[in-house]
């Protein structure tokens, strides 16, 4: 008899847990070819403390064949929020869409231009074929605007576009580029072997909003609970990795998730922290300044039209807000 009041009281305990105690799957739009890079350690980094576990979040990872198609899978349905670069979402936004950028992601994401050996300045690359990806896309513009600071104009280079770090490394490595931008860790791959890197997006451009995690509006209505764990899950694993106190476990989380070694991970966590250059948000808020510099470049190089839009018209803070997490 005692033995099955026990077991009535446990089934009556768990039948009574509050909704957002049930643990939630979710349909994550991920992007296949940045599974290794720095800008998902944090979603490892979610997982591997139990940040996700904690707030009864599953994320369900899908990936998805390029961040050009981030959005358009977000409106068919195939996922239910969906990591993404904040030009893409912009663009598809003005065209109709439905999504909303509901939680901050790495922001002010550093682009080194690295080059194969032998070249030592922007003017060995006048003449020569450069990586970029699509026009739209802020790493093409910083990039156009770090030539044109060092005297390499429209004109001046071949440009090649090529979508996602792997493929401008790709043709880095193969000798067909003589020079690609690319992020962290790869950029300081690069430099081990002997690359050069000539400069970097921080000389043009101070402060972004590279990527956020997007939702359909009508399904972020419905399952505000679910954004706001997920944004705290997001949250906890951003203040983990700027912790002094994790480095070293911070350090082995990015060598075992990425191609990099202990070395190098410690360098890209110094190149990121010591000073903080704002790569990775405090605690996954959207930054309305940083996204309205996506805007005005977008709008400088032409990929939009005036009069520009304002950039609460591509965010829901509500959710970040609840949560406690907004700047």
């Amino acid at each position: 008899m005692f033995s099955r009041g026990l077991a009535s009281m446990a089934l009556i305990a768990l039948l009574c847990q509050p909704a957002s105690a049930q643990m939630t799957k979710l349909r994550y739009g991920v992007i296949a070819a940045s599974a290794r890079n720095i800008q998902s350690v944090p979603l490892y980094i979610a997982r591997e403390k139990s940040f996700l576990a904690k707030e009864n979040i599953e994320p369900d990872l899908v990936p998805l064949p390029g961040v050009e198609h981030m959005i358009e899978e977000l409106d068919r349905g195939a996922v239910d929020v969906s990591f993404t670069a904040t030009p893409y979402l912009i663009n598809a936004v003005l065209k109709g869409s439905d999504a909303v950028g509901v939680i901050g992601g790495p922001a002010n994401t550093i682009y080194s231009l690295i080059a194969r050996p032998g070249v030592k300045s922007f003017a060995d690359l006048k003449g020569k074929t450069i990586a970029l990806s699509l026009p739209v896309d802020t790493i093409s513009i910083a990039t156009r605007m770090l030539l044109e600071k060092h005297g390499l104009r429209e004109g001046d280079f071949t440009p090649k576009v090529l979508v996602g770090t792997p493929p401008r490394a790709k043709c880095l490595e193969q000798g067909e580029c003589e020079a690609s931008p690319l992020s962290q860790p790869e950029d300081f791959l690069f430099m081990a072997k002997g690359y050069q890197k000539v400069g970097d997006s921080l000389e043009v451009i101070s402060e972004l909003q590279f990527s956020v995690v997007a939702a359909r509006r009508a399904w972020a209505r419905e399952n505000g609970d679910a954004i706001m764990r997920f944004a705290r899950a997001y949250a906890a694993a951003y203040r983990f990795m700027a912790d002094r106190a994790n480095r070293e476990e911070v350090v082995a989380i990015i060598a075992r998730t990425t191609d990099a070694s202990p070395e190098i991970a410690r360098a890209v966590m110094t190149f990121f922290y010591d000073p903080d250059r704002g790569v990775m948000p405090k605690h996954a808020e959207i930054k309305m300044a940083g996204l309205q510099q996506v805007i005005n470049l977008l709008g400088a190089s032409g990929q939009l039209a005036t009069p520009l839009p304002p950039a609460d018209r591509f965010v829901d803070l509500t959710y970040l807000a609840r949560a406690g997490l907004t700047e």
